[in-house]
């Protein structure tokens, strides 16, 4: 039992430190080539396939309910989404955790209007390598990768606004 502690402990260590660097650290680069297609179950329960949004811009943000600069950002990203929606844009929240039910009691505490996708199995997360929380991927109307963002920092949001509209308006 000690050892499960120990292993726990050092998990979430680990998590909180991951989280404080990324936050210090944010990275934003260009990307090319096609987004990788997937299917997740989202949370109203319909399977949601990354390609049935072509036409649109599409914002990744890949998240976890343990990291604060996520919680930190939903609500921000929840504004972006109600400004841009009605240009063709949309936001995926992915949650990456194995476990739902903790993305489910945050969201219940950080409600937000935009999809949300269970990654329970890693597969998108792998597919984007994300490797950092939060991680956020724009693609463009035709389905190509535009942005990544790693971390959150506060003020963030403005570049992401900045993107969305140079993407909403190609």
């Amino acid at each position: 039992m000690r050892y499960t502690h120990t292993n726990l402990f050092m998990k979430l260590l680990a998590s909180i430190l991951l989280c404080i660097f990324v936050t210090i650290s944010a990275t934003a680069e260009s990307l090319k080539g096609k987004a990788p297609d997937f299917t997740l179950k989202s949370n109203t329960g319909k399977n949601l396939k990354l390609s049935e949004f072509r036409g649109q811009v599409v914002m990744l943000n890949f998240w976890a309910s343990w990291c604060g600069p996520c919680r930190q950002e939903m609500p921000l990203l929840d504004q972006i989404q109600k400004r841009y929606s009605p240009l063709g844009f949309t936001i995926l929240g992915v949650n990456v955790e194995e476990d739902s039910s903790k993305a489910k009691t945050m969201l219940r505490e950080v409600p937000v209007s935009f999809p949300i996708l269970f990654d329970t199995t890693n597969k998108a997360s792998k597919l984007y390598n994300v490797s950092a929380m939060p991680s956020t991927v724009l693609i463009d109307r035709d389905g190509n990768l535009r942005y990544l963002h790693k971390g959150y920092k506060p003020g963030d949001e403005a570049q992401y606004k900045k993107w969305v509209k140079q993407l909403v308006r190609e």
